[in-house]
Parts: C-alpha cells; structure tokens; sequence
C-alpha cells in the first residue's frame, strides 16, 4: 500500500483549518445566554427580533431567550436581581423609582419613538361617539372612560398632551387600566369611550371599525420617546463585553427595520422578509396586518430622545408617580450605543 507524503506547508495548512474548525465549534457550544425580557409582543421589539432571527446575535457568540411579561413595570425587580439581563418596554414612573431606590438599571437605546409620520400610539375615539356627534373636539373628552395599560408609563404622557388641547386635565377623565389587546374587546362591547393603544391593535380596531383615530399621536406629541432597552446592572457590570456586543447585533436589526419603512409603513426595499419575521414572532399572523400599521420609528444609531424622557418625567413628578431622588440623566447610558456606531459607523440621515 502506497502512503503519499504530505508536505509540511500542506500540513500546517491543514492543522490550521482544523484548529479553526474546533475554535468555531467551542465557540458556539459556549455562546452566552441572555435573558430579554418582553411584554407585548408588538413590532417595537422588530430590532431584537430581527437581530435573533438573521443571526446577528448568534454571530456575537450571544444565544438569546425571549421572556415574556405582563408589561415593561414587572420587569424592573427581575432586572434588578440579576434574574433578566435586558428589557425591552415602555418609559415608567417604576422605572426611575427604582433607581431613587438603589437599583442600578439604565436605558440604554431607543426602541419606538414617533417623529411626524409615525403615530404608533394613536388617541382612539368610539365610532360611535364620533358619529353621533358627541365628541368633536378634545373638550369633548371630558367625563369619559379612557383605557390605559398601566399609570405612570409613556402613553399616559400622550393622553396628557391630548387633554390639555381641550383645556382638559387627566382629573377631568376616567381612566381604566387593561392591556392593549383588551382594548380590542373593550371597543367592541363598548365598555370604554376612549384610549391610547399601540399597534398592531390600533389598526386591528380600526379595521373592525368599533373606534377611529380621533388625534395622532406623532402630532400632539412629535418625537416622543415611548420604549427603550434596559440593562440591568449585573448584565452591565458581570458581562460588559457581552452588552456591548447585545447592542451592535441589536442597532444591526434596528437598520434593517428602518430599511423597510416608506411613509410609516413597511412597503419598501425589504419589508416582505421584516413582515415575515414580524409575523413569527409576534401574536398577529396575517401578514397584511403588518403592512397596514402605522410603524413606530428608531433612531438608527440607538440614540434616545432625552429631552422627551424628561418631559414624561417632569409630567410623572406632577402626578405623583415619582418617589424618592433620581433624574434622567441619573439613568442614561449612551457608552453602549457610542461603543457600537465606533464598530458599525453612523448611519445616514434621511
């Protein structure tokens, strides 16, 4: 039997490949989990959802595990405890609680804000208060029931300003709590008047026609900032590389959402495979739901709207929600978005 003699520039080519192979193999097998932490569902969370489903977070040796929760408020004492590492949800009153409170979480990016053409939370009216004649005008909101997830979160900021249109204050309301898919059955059985509703719902309750749009919310209240990704400080301090790496695969997904959007919709360049995965992972499976919301907007360096966090908190300070002494700038943490754009660059401004 003839044995061919392998030369030693072959050899060491073939060892190097070789290393390379079980390198990539330990690498993957040691990927570290990182917990997010979810509340709806909705198209807000189309970045993490897309930096999950193309790899991006695979490729930054990070395996992802979607948790979810009632709402954005339950996951501060996780977050706090080391139990959930990111949240991704709506500005609270909770939030900046707990850190008068000692517990070191921070935003860290955006994750839905609505500058003119993208009213994600519209202010939505009874069709048949609107077509009775009964409600005009934001004065006329006065004694009705209005829907809210929880007290103290961003969308009350947007009833706020709807309110003070009319001369109206959030006293001179009532305002009953349900989450946003509830809001569907609400309007149906014509147990509220009025509400602030995210979408997909809002566009699944003007398709039933059981409420309108009565005031946008991109108008009352351009550029506010409604959702953001939060860290917990365990996450930030344990595993600082990993949460600058979370955040480049997530910015990734973030671009490859606005890269889709045309007038507020995605309808452009490569919505189709964004409406596939939308409809994935979220609970709305009817693909032309997707293309008829209203899209929320993201800031494609991550960057938050601090001026809008600060109106929503002098806002929460004025109500009551706030306790204790914290601040926002006392909570924002730009050093992760900065961290990734050095990696990935800016990207261009429409």
């Amino acid at each position: 039997m003839m044995v061919r003699a392998i030369s030693s520039a072959r050899f060491a080519h073939l060892a190097g490949t070789l290393i390379l192979a079980l390198a990539a193999k330990v690498a993957w097998a040691q990927e570290t989990p990182v917990n997010y932490g979810v509340a709806i569902f909705g198209s807000s969370d189309a970045g993490i959802f897309i930096a999950d489903k193309k790899g991006y977070f695979k490729a930054e040796g990070i395996k992802l595990n979607i948790i979810p929760f009632d709402s954005a408020a339950k996951m501060i004492a996780p977050l706090g405890a080391g139990h959930l590492d990111v949240a991704g949800g709506a500005i609270s009153a909770g939030l900046f609680n707990a850190t008068a409170r000692g517990v070191n979480i921070k935003i860290v990016a955006d994750k839905g804000s609505t500058p003119p053409g993208h009213g994600y939370s519209p202010f939505m009216v009874r069709a048949d208060l609107i077509a009775s004649g009964k409600v005009k005008t934001a004065k006329d909101l006065k004694g009705l029931k209005v829907a809210m997830v929880a007290p103290g979160i961003s969308p009350t900021g947007i009833l706020n300003e709807v309110l003070k249109s009319g001369g109206l204050n959030y006293k001179d309301v009532e305002v009953t709590y349900m989450a946003y898919p509830q809001h569907v059955i609400a309007y149906q059985n014509k147990a509220i008047d009025a509400s602030v509703t995210t979408e997909p719902n809002a566009t699944v309750i003007e398709n039933e026609k059981s409420a309108v749009r009565f005031i946008k919310d991109d108008e009352i209240y351009p550029y506010h900032q409604i959702a953001v990704i939060i860290y917990g400080e365990h996450f930030i301090k344990k595993d600082g590389e990993v949460a600058r790496k979370f955040m480049r695969a997530y910015i990734k997904g973030v671009r490859d959402y606005n890269q889709g959007l045309k007038d507020g919709k995605l309808s452009t360049g490569n919505a189709e495979e964004t409406i596939a995965i939308l409809s994935e992972y979220t609970p709305i499976k009817d693909a032309k739901v997707h293309r008829s919301v209203v899209s929320h907007s993201y800031d494609p360096d991550g960057r938050v709207n601090v001026d809008s966090l600060k109106k929503d908190f002098a806002f929460f300070k004025e109500m009551g929600w706030i306790e204790g002494d914290t601040s926002v700038d006392r909570v924002v943490d730009n050093s992760f978005v900065d961290w990734a754009i050095q990696s990935l660059g800016k990207a261009p401004r429409k």
